[in-house]
């Protein structure tokens, strides 16, 4: 992770040992990403590749995914890319077991693909089961004979802030997310006895050329001029800023760090998360 502290100045306290001297410490896992040729998920595959981990990311579209893992080669590390359809159970089954044969395990999964369900129809609702829920679920449960095995298992799962709070998105894409909290921190319990740490990233509204915001910006500026000013920093995030945040919780500097949904929305939402 370009942690892009160089030239700033900082105080520390007991930085002799402990604390004070926490690495990422990623380098040798293996690290599996779901949707990782564009957005915030290729960030985070790229940013697991330059902190030393071997990859292995999906996605649907062949010449991205072939694009995707060219790129991604140059850090040095080990970066697999494959055609999977996260919302087909065999699909999806099949590349976590391959990924595992390839890489000599798994340490840690990242469930990153939605469906993008906005709209109300029944249609829609089957989709971000399919794909948000369940996607997440098989995933999860493909890899965890693999995680079993592993000195630093983890699992991270990314949720939105529409799961937080009723927006635009509060139909299918907003309880499914929600439900992906929910899920994730049920498994952070039931599987702290076992080692293996859960927690769920909720990004706010998340800006990249190509991505949703971006369409939006051209295709509904009125929409994205109001969205742009609901967040009190002026901006919206980039999709690094977002996998910063997840590559941390996957990493054995967090290694105390299970069942919590880490709100990353530069003060966006207006909850109190007690």
């Amino acid at each position: 992770m370009d942690m892009q502290l160089k030239g700033l100045r900082a105080l520390v306290t007991g930085g002799t040992k402990g604390i004070g001297r926490a690495i990422m410490q990623l380098k040798g896992l293996r690290a599996l990403v779901t949707g990782g040729t564009k957005g915030i998920g290729r960030a985070i595959a790229e940013t697991l590749a330059k902190e030393g981990a071997s990859v292995a990311f999906c996605a649907r579209n062949a010449s991205e995914v072939a694009e995707a893992a060219k790129a991604m080669s140059a850090t040095g590390s080990k970066v697999i890319g494959s055609v999977a359809d996260v919302g087909n159970a065999d699909s999806l089954k099949a590349w976590v077991a391959k990924s595992a044969a390839d890489l000599g395990g798994i340490d840690i999964v990242v469930a990153n693909v939605s469906a993008l369900a906005l709209s109300p129809d029944e249609e829609s609702w089957k989709k971000g089961f399919e794909v948000d829920l369940m996607g997440s679920v098989r995933l999860v449960d493909s890899a965890m004979p693999f995680l079993e095995k592993s000195q630093h298992p983890a699992i991270v799962t990314i949720s939105s802030v529409s799961g937080r709070e009723i927006d635009f998105a509060s139909g299918p894409y907003g309880a499914f997310k929600a439900a992906l909290v929910h899920y994730t921190q049920g498994l952070a319990y039931h599987l702290a006895g076992k080692g293996i740490r859960a927690n769920s990233v909720s990004p706010g509204n998340t800006y990249f050329p190509g991505g949703v915001w971006s369409q939006i910006e051209t295709g509904n500026p009125d929409f994205f001029k109001v969205a742009l000013g609901m967040n009190p920093t002026g901006r919206m995030g980039t999709p690094q800023e977002m996998a910063n945040a997840v590559v941390f919780l996957a990493s054995p500097v967090a290694s105390f760090v299970t069942g919590t949904n880490l709100v990353v929305d530069g003060a966006l939402t207006k909850g109190v998360q007690l």
